[in-house]
């Protein structure tokens, strides 16, 4: 009887934990499916296919990884934003970035490293607000009141903002700047934030902060 019981239980959890990863596995492909189509024909690799939009949105990550070495996805991000602006794709540039500590200020840095590689800084907006890509995303819209306007960062996180940008009543297209090879770790980070931003859209998350309409 104890036997049956166990053997029982042992194809109960076995069942249970194979529908787990079914439905994890669906949610990777519908998550994957969903943001590759909303992005489909709108990311561009040269400047010079880039359609003209009003501004542009560079979005944030750290100047310096951990191990104080600069970050190439960061620096590529500005070579790309300021070639944009100089070709004149874009009459202004949003930076959007990570501003919660007094230490970390992610828009000052990166409005400070344009403006070395030539941008005017009147020409630059700061977004001290962009949390995360939904709320620079969501703020784009809601807060400096923009319809249009072309991403960039690399592909991968293009794609996924375009996404993004599109629940937010947003027409984006992206110019993607050099990406190193992607780590399994970041693959693996993408893969969840690819998933987030499903359920973000299903569920109607909002910005962690909204505030006054600011006008570029």
């Amino acid at each position: 009887m104890k036997t049956r019981r166990r053997k029982a239980v042992r194809r109960g959890f076995l069942w249970a934990l194979g529908g787990a990863i079914t439905v994890c596995l669906l949610s990777v492909l519908v998550s994957e499916s969903a943001v590759r189509s909303a992005a489909a024909g709108r990311c561009y690799v040269r400047v010079d296919d880039v359609p003209r939009n009003d501004v542009g949105l560079v979005l944030g990550t750290s100047k310096w990884l951990k191990s104080r070495k600069l970050n190439r996805y960061y620096t590529a991000r500005i070579e790309a934003a300021a070639a944009l602006w100089k070709m004149g794709k874009v009459r202004k540039l949003l930076v959007s970035g990570d501003n919660r500590r007094a230490d970390y200020n992610e828009p000052k840095v990166m409005k400070a490293d344009l403006v070395a590689a030539g941008v005017p800084k009147e020409a630059i907006v700061c977004d001290y607000a962009g949390v995360r890509t939904l709320d620079s995303m969501a703020r784009a819209k809601e807060v400096f009141g923009l319809e249009k306007v072309t991403i960039v960062s690399q592909r991968f996180h293009n794609e996924r903002a375009i996404y993004l940008g599109r629940k937010w009543g947003v027409e984006a297209v992206a110019l993607d700047a050099d990406c190193p090879a992607l780590t399994p770790r970041l693959q693996l980070r993408e893969l969840g934030a690819r998933l987030n931003a499903l359920w973000d859209s299903a569920v109607g998350t909002r910005p962690k902060h909204l505030g006054d309409k600011i006008a570029i």
